[in-house]
Parts: structure tokens; C-alpha cells; sequence
């Protein structure tokens, strides 16, 4: 059998696809294509209407490319509007959120697999793991958490993901275990809701302590990134951790999603905008070049002019590096989605790109910051590609393999990249 993935969406996705994709390929399937592909995997995303209508289109292109293949749906899309996607041409099953942890079990009871592919007739694939490279990834993205049970007014994730549900610190020890020995460098953490980590599990317990029990067991050559973290689960204990380990990668990713504190109170967000700056500010204190990544949304029910250019002034003076802009749709079945006073789809656009050149000139400022610091850096790719802890993505001299350790310092900084120089 040969297999494509097709993923939407967060770091939680990725993580599911690279378990789903495991199932497949312990099995004996064969990663191909999918315009080739005997079965296709689309992992969909439902955090905006853009991201329906993506999975949508992808679905169909695939179905006109390769008519023969045969495609199962899964991700909150897929979960939302199951009738919806059913109909679509070529899907042929439906695997909701709560059912992906069963699907190597599902793979087996739909006969995507021959026996001869299950258990092998002699030297192949059967049995096969992931590795650093599979689906072109260098890092592993491991899920420690689903589900989410916050109140944000414009979010559906709740309904689709669920209640939170932890993986026990054991378990994920084992994984990170499983993942050094076969290969792997870096592993991303991620989670629906990653702050509310070992809330759900009994004895209860924190993602401080799991963070600390990660530190205690990582190898020499193993670097934890934590992925998108909301603002009021990110306390002392976590930035001190990141501060004095060097096995944790100097990134945060904090979505603050306004700076408007009336905007705040509408989208049901639990902080200020002055706990969300005092947050950001004592990181960029304690840990000078570390990378700081945000989500805001533009263009949400009752955003007045006023409004935006709060947003817009305290980016420019922040400490942020990365901004993720997200133009507000209505998400049916949220707080927000009935919400009047709508934005007109114009002025969302344009506000979006005014904050995307925001965006882009605190990028371009920090990648400047960093010429002539020198980081430790991953390669990633064709090994000519590093990253380092703090997010840089830098082109370095070829002659280096994937998934090396380097010292590389940054060169220089333009609209065409970091450059680094591998240190000898």
C-alpha cells in the first residue's frame, strides 16, 4: 500500500499526522506521492472558514489527480461537519478527533492492508518507524495533551477537540526515550491547551513538572521546544526552566490575540493586556535572544478603529519577533459568531496587512539583532539549512548532513535570509 499525508493546520495536527503516519508505516505502507498514493490521509484544520475551504479544495484536487485513491478525513473539520465532508468526492471514511488514538486498530479492520503488507514476506518496509526525514521532517512533534476546555469566544476547538486529556509523564518519557534511539534531535511539545498539562490526571500534576522530568532525563544531544503556550499558563517556573537548561530551546510562542483590553473582554481571554506585556517583557530581560511569537486576530465582532491601533502601537514597541495574523470568520456554534457590530470582510483585509508589515519589520529587526551571536543549530533538509534554539532559520555552506548538531554564527540578515558561518 502506498500512503500520502496531507496536513492543516497547528503543531497538534502535525503531531497527529506523524502518529497516524506511524500506524501506516508500521504496517508496511509506503510513503508516495499523492497523486500516486493508494490511500491519502487530510488531516483538516477548522480554526478559520479559509481552513474548511482548504481542506475542501484539497480533497477535490486529489480526487481529480488520482481517482483511484481512496481518502479518510480526520482533524476537527473532518469532526465538526461529518455529513460534509462524506460527501466529497473519494473519501472513504471519516475518522473523528476522538478516534485517531485508535487508528492502527482502524487500519487493520478497513483492509488498507494486505496481510503480506502487515507481516511481511521476506526484506521491506513491514515494521518500518519514523525517523528524522519522514514526511521531510527533521524534528518530532509529540502531542502531551488534547483537548481544551477555555471559554475564548471565537474558538470551536473545545467542541471538536473535547475535554483536556494529559498523557501520562511515564508515557511521553518512554516516547522521548523511543525517539532519541531512533534518531531524533529535537522534539517539538505540544498540546490543544499545553499549559493545562497533568490538570486532568490523578495525582495531578503540572507542564512545569513534566518540563523538569524532560530536563532530568534528556541526553546530551536532545533540545525540547515548547510550542504555543497561552499567556497566563506561562509562569516563572516555566522561563526559568528554559533559562537555565540548555536542553530547552530559548522560544516561546505566546498568543496575546489583542492588545485592547475591551477587545480581550470580548473574546473571553483570562488576562490584560498589561499581564500579557509584563509576561513578555521579563522574558525578553531574562532571556535576551530568545525568540517571542504571538497570534493576534484582526478584524473580530466590534473592533473599532480605536481598537486596532491599540493592537498596532503595542506591537511596534514590543518585544515580539513573530506574528501570526489571523483575519476574524465566524466560526458557527461559537460566542462570537453572533455577536453584531461585524467587520466588513474590506476592512479585515486591509487590517490584516497592516499588521502583517508590522509583523514583518519586528522580524527583520530581530533576525538584525542577532548578527554575530552564535547559536547551536540543527540541520534540517538537504543539511545547508540550520535552525537554532531561538527560531533563526539559517542558509549555511553545504557539506553538512541532516539532523547535525553545529555552532553557527549569524553573518548577516536581509530580505533574503539569515545567512550563518559554521564554526570549526
Amino acid at each position: 500500500m502506498k500512503y500520502a499525508v496531507v496536513t492543516f493546520g497547528c503543531r497538534v495536527n502535525q503531531a497527529d499526522s506523524l502518529r497516524l503516519e506511524s500506524a501506516l508505516l508500521g504496517r508496511g505502507g509506503e510513503p508516495a506521492p499523492a497523486e500516486s498514493a493508494d490511500v491519502v490521509l487530510v488531516n483538516t484544520c477548522s480554526v478559520t472558514a479559509s481552513a474548511d475551504q482548504g481542506a475542501r479544495q484539497i480533497v477535490r484536487r486529489i480526487a481529480r489527480a488520482n481517482p483511484d485513491a481512496r481518502i479518510i478525513l480526520t482533524g476537527c473539520y473532518a469532526t465538526r461537519c461529518e455529513d460534509e465532508v462524506k460527501a466529497l468526492p473519494n473519501v472513504a471514511w471519516v475518522v473523528r478527533n476522538s478516534d485517531k488514538d485508535d487508528f492502527a486498530r482502524m487500519v487493520d479492520e478497513l483492509g488498507l492492508t494486505t496481510t503480506a503488507e502487515r507481516f511481511g514476506t521476506g526484506e521491506g518496509a513491514c515494521g518500518a518507524h519514523l525517523e528524522p526525514g519522514i514526511a521531510g521532517r527533521t524534528a518530532l512533534t509529540v502531542r502531551v495533551q488534547t483537548g481544551c476546555d477555555e471559554a475564548c469566544s471565537y474558538c470551536i476547538i473545545p467542541v471538536t477537540r473535547g475535554a483536556p486529556r494529559s498523557v501520562p509523564i511515564g508515557d511521553l518519557l518512554r516516547q522521548v526515550d523511543e525517539a532519541r534511539r531512533a534518531g531524533y534531535r529535537e522534539i517539538a511539545l505540544t498540546g490543544v491547551h499545553l499549559g493545562s498539562y497533568g490538570r486532568d490526571l490523578s495525582p495531578r500534576t503540572s507542564l512545569a513538572h513534566l518540563l523538569g522530568a524532560l530536563r532530568d532525563s534528556a541526553s546530551a544531544d536532545m533540545r525540547f521546544r515548547i510550542s504555543s503556550l497561552e499567556p497566563m499558563d506561562c509562569g516563572s517556573d516555566i522561563t526559568e526552566l528554559v533559562r537555565e537548561s540548555s536542553c530547552f530551546a530559548p522560544h516561546f510562542h505566546l498568543p496575546l490575540q489583542h492588545a485592547s483590553d475591551r477587545m480581550l473582554t470580548r473574546m473571553r481571554r483570562p488576562y490584560t493586556l498589561r499581564d500579557y506585556a509584563d509576561l513578555v517583557d521579563r522574558i525578553r530581560r531574562d532571556l535576551p535572544l530568545a525568540s517571542i511569537g504571538t497570534d493576534v486576530i484582526v478584524g473580530f465582532p466590534g473592533e473599532t478603529d480605536e481598537d486596532f491601533h491599540e493592537l498596532t502601537r503595542y506591537l511596534r514597541a514590543s518585544p515580539v519577533t513573530h506574528v501570526h495574523v489571523f483575519p476574524y470568520s465566524d466560526r458557527p456554534g461559537t460566542e462570537a459568531s453572533t455577536m453584531p457590530h461585524k467587520v466588513p470582510g474590506t476592512v479585515i483585509r486591509e487590517r490584516a496587512r497592516s499588521v502583517r508589515a508590522v509583523a514583518s519589520t519586528l522580524t527583520s529587526s530581530f533576525r538584525a539583532s542577532q548578527v554575530g551571536t552564535t547559536h547551536r543549530a540543527l540541520t534540517i533538509e538537504d543539511g545547508t539549512l540550520a535552525v537554532t534554539g531561538n527560531y533563526l532559520k539559517v542558509r549555511i555552506p553545504s557539506g553538512h548532513a541532516r539532523n547535525q548538531w553545529l555552532d553557527v554564527t549569524i553573518a548577516s540578515a536581509s530580505g533574503d535570509g539569515v545567512i550563518g558561518e559554521v564554526s570549526s
